[in-house]
């Protein structure tokens, strides 16, 4: 492999693992498995049967779940501590044995593009789950599939097209990522107003029942007085 090659299929990982992991381990996996490509040694396990068909797996999960409004939120927060560190190893990989400084710079590199790209779609999924349709959803996950699958067939088969593609898509996300984030603390401040003024007249009746109730608990017993004719003294009954 290049120059160019090893740093397409090394970020190409990367940015597809923040995406799906799983859809990207087993295209690699079948592509190297049936001589397609050639993977660096340190991605050749990813030809293994038992890889491949563990991904598969997930990836039918991941499939299924992606498409369920707040369910894919919450998968996604998971794979929060899954994608990015995969990302990062498997972008070190992709390097190959060409030095031990260019792996670390493409574990790092790869753990934060991978961490940026996962950000990314999270955030996004998190607004699109505010619609009440799922038919957002639905194609906001088939799209996140093809594009992996698109841009790894890309990186590995159009290399400078790939890195030109990727560049661009960085720059997206340093003008996108603030403005999710702003997005996810006003939905969230929403939200809260929302519960906190429907729990407002809920907590004042229960205030007033339970003042009621103590004051009824540590009421003074009624002492009746009755003034007897004769003069005597006046009896407590």
């Amino acid at each position: 492999m290049g120059i160019a090659e090893t740093i397409a299929l090394s970020m190409g990982i990367a940015w597809a693992s923040g995406i799906n992991l799983y859809a990207a381990i087993v295209m690699l996996g079948l592509l190297g498995s049936t001589g397609n490509i050639d993977l660096p040694p340190d991605l050749l396990i990813l030809q293994n049967p038992l890889v491949i068909a563990a991904a598969g797996f997930m990836y039918a999960v991941e499939f299924c779940a992606d498409k369920i409004p707040g369910v894919d939120t919450g998968w996604d927060t998971i794979h929060t501590f899954i994608r990015i560190p995969a990302g990062a190893v498997l972008a070190a990989g992709a390097v190959g044995d060409v030095s031990a400084g260019a792996e670390l710079a493409a574990l790092i590199a790869g753990g934060t593009l991978a961490g940026a790209t996962h950000a990314t779609k999270a955030g996004s999924r998190a607004f699109i789950n505010t619609s009440p349709e799922p038919f957002s959803n639905w194609a906001a996950s088939i799209a996140e599939d093809v594009a992996v699958i698109g841009g790894l067939w890309v990186a590995l088969h159009h290399p400078w097209v790939f890195i030109g593609l990727l560049v661009a898509f960085i720059l997206l996300m340093i003008w996108l990522l603030p403005k999710i984030w702003s997005g996810i603390k006003a939905l969230a401040r929403a939200i809260g107003r929302l519960f906190g003024a429907k729990l407002e007249p809920e907590a004042a009746a229960t205030a007033g029942a339970s003042s009621r109730t103590r004051g009824e608990s540590e009421g003074v017993p009624e002492i009746a007085l009755s003034l007897p004719s004769g003069g005597e003294e006046p009896q407590q009954t």
